[in-house]
């Protein structure tokens, strides 16, 4: 059984969207036992609350360091023995020797299709205003590990979203969660889950 971890910062539909899909039996093989958040009133923390899950917070802005907060966050990581640690929606920096503690054992989603709309400073709303604002016809959503980079590991997964006439960075927004993000996010664990994910040269082999 895969142990999962997830990190988010605000209200947690893709956390929604797993725990949905475990209970479901949509992702097999998996359960999650915890959800950790940078924002002691993430929405994300009630929503585990309620199906039983640990929820713990863990701040940058509660230790002296930035150091210090690494290796707290990272203490309490390894004393939950996660199998797979998932991103979704977490705007704090991952440790360098986390990736490395946990090298192909980290997923992110990220709200675009990668390499468009990512790197630094493209994080939540701003990927879709960046979006409409370079007038793209397709966008979408990516999940991936995480590496050293910033959005720059292996990618597991894509699905496009079509841009619409009149479409705001929040209708957008909405529109990439509900058809790419809460479908491959599950997806992905799932595939994980099942050991049908397999990283050879920087590349994801989906096997049969």
């Amino acid at each position: 059984m895969l142990k999962v971890v997830v990190l988010v910062s605000g209200g947690g539909t893709n956390l929604q969207a797993l725990i949905d899909a475990v209970e479901a039996n949509t992702i097999t093989n998996a359960e999650i036992i915890g959800v950790i958040s940078n924002n002691r009133n993430a929405y994300a923390l009630e929503r585990a609350k309620k199906h039983g899950i640990e929820g713990l917070c863990i701040s940058p802005k509660d230790y002296d360091t930035r150091e210090a907060f690494n290796d707290a966050f990272l203490c309490v990581l390894n004393r939950m023995k996660p199998d797979l640690i998932v991103l979704a929606g977490f705007l704090v920096v991952i440790p360098e020797k986390m990736i490395r503690q946990y090298e192909n054992r980290i997923i992110n989603i990220h709200p675009s299709l990668i390499p468009a709309f990512c790197g630094t400073g493209y994080y939540g709303l701003k990927v879709h205003e960046g979006a409409l604002k370079r007038g793209v016809k397709v966008v979408g959503a990516t999940v991936h590990f995480v590496d050293e980079g910033t959005d720059t590991g292996p990618i597991i997964l894509q699905k496009a979203v079509y841009v619409e006439q009149g479409d705001t960075p929040e209708i957008l927004q909405r529109r990439v969660m509900e058809q790419a993000e809460w479908k491959i996010l599950p997806e992905a664990v799932n595939l994980i889950a099942n050991g049908r994910i397999e990283v050879t040269d920087g590349q994801v082999i989906i096997k049969e």
